[in-house]
């Protein structure tokens, strides 16, 4: 038998799955969306090898420049099984942007990486369209990002995301885990909903409950609920920042209040917090008694109900509340700060 005549077919790029004209058509469709979010400083667009961005220095003695990078992890699974795209971009940047501001960064642009492995255009620009809007909630600008096509690497339209974001801060004004005193008082900003953490088990808690996305939950749906775009506290924290003394912050991802609120307390520090001080929102309920899981393992997993946590002194607490609720937020004192033993380690109160 004779050797197999070898395929004399021409190969091009398309026909190894990575369609060029595709991603040209991409950038010309997201081009005007990105220019929308351009804020002072921003230089050129997008479409260059790096983006640019000039700092402000004359608006600081000494600035410090702050970044931070993160994902939005496998709720894009199930952003994927609901074929919901468009505001998988709002949880990138917040996700990003919320870890910068608890060093009092204002956040200054933000650059995402799409990786898939067909590039399918509609959804891509719903994305990036979700990524836009995300920047301008956060006040920062769109200065750039890439777009990968890697057939092999991912199946079909799946596909990742990963945002960087970079901020700026007075070195003097930063927030800092040392200026935390005994007696201050916790102030739980509320999250909407899951936002980008613990998706493998709430995953895992849909498959074994069988349950609808379409199911009522309150006045929404299970699968709204359990979507809803994480929410981003950039104006209400540099609001906050500008007229009332903060010691320091933590952004509540995942591990949960029991692993985040650890690191804003310097060693010696602890905290108590009060479970009764407010109600645990229906959507972690829900995963709650449909996983069977026991409150210790809700703490450092969920949010559940906060997204950030502020200390503040206790005589400037109602200012706080204050300023924070003309921003929008729902304000809740969670707790105090106590001496700590062995090191700073969470207390909690009134479990559920």
């Amino acid at each position: 038998m004779s050797a197999r005549e070898p395929d004399n077919q021409p190969l091009d790029y398309r026909s190894s799955g990575v369609d060029i004209d595709a991603g040209e058509e991409l950038v010309r469709r997201i081009r005007p969306v990105v220019r929308q979010t351009h804020r002072q400083g921003v230089l050129g667009g997008i479409g260059g090898f790096g983006a640019l961005f000039e700092l402000p220095l004359g608006e600081f003695r000494n600035p410090v420049l702050v970044s931070g990078t993160d994902g939005v992890g496998t709720k894009l699974k199930l952003a994927s099984a609901l074929d919901r795209h468009d505001t998988v971009g709002i949880d990138l940047v917040a996700m990003c942007v919320n870890d910068i501001l608890v060093t009092g960064a204002e956040p200054l642009y933000f650059l995402d990486y799409f990786a898939t492995g067909r590039l399918d255009v509609d959804l891509a620009e719903t994305v990036v369209r979700g990524i836009a809007e995300g920047c301008r909630l956060a006040g920062c600008a769109l200065a750039g990002g890439e777009t990968a096509e890697m057939p092999g690497m991912y199946h079909g339209n799946d596909y990742d995301l990963a945002g960087f974001a970079v901020g700026i801060v007075e070195k003097d004004r930063m927030l800092n885990p040392a200026d935390v005193q005994l007696g201050q008082v916790l102030l739980g900003l509320a999250s909407s909903g899951p936002h980008s953490n613990g998706f493998s088990l709430i995953r895992r808690i849909l498959e074994q409950s069988g349950a609808s996305p379409d199911a009522p939950l309150g006045a929404t749906t299970l699968g709204e609920a359990l979507l809803a775009p994480t929410r981003i506290y950039a104006s209400s924290i540099l609001g906050l920042l500008g007229s009332v003394p903060v010691a320091a912050a933590a952004h509540v991802t995942g591990g949960g209040i029991s692993e985040n609120l650890p690191r804003m307390l310097p060693d010696g520090t602890g905290a108590v917090i009060d479970l009764s001080a407010w109600d645990l929102p229906e959507v972690f309920r829900w995963l709650q008694e449909e996983g069977g899981i026991a409150s210790g393992e809700m703490l450092r997993t969920f949010n559940c109900g906060i997204g950030m946590v502020l200390a503040v002194d206790a005589g400037q607490a109602d200012r706080a509340r204050s300023v924070l609720e003309d921003h929008g937020e729902t304000v809740i004192s969670i707790g105090r700060t106590e001496c700590g033993e062995n090191g700073a380690g969470i207390r909690f109160e009134n479990p559920w």
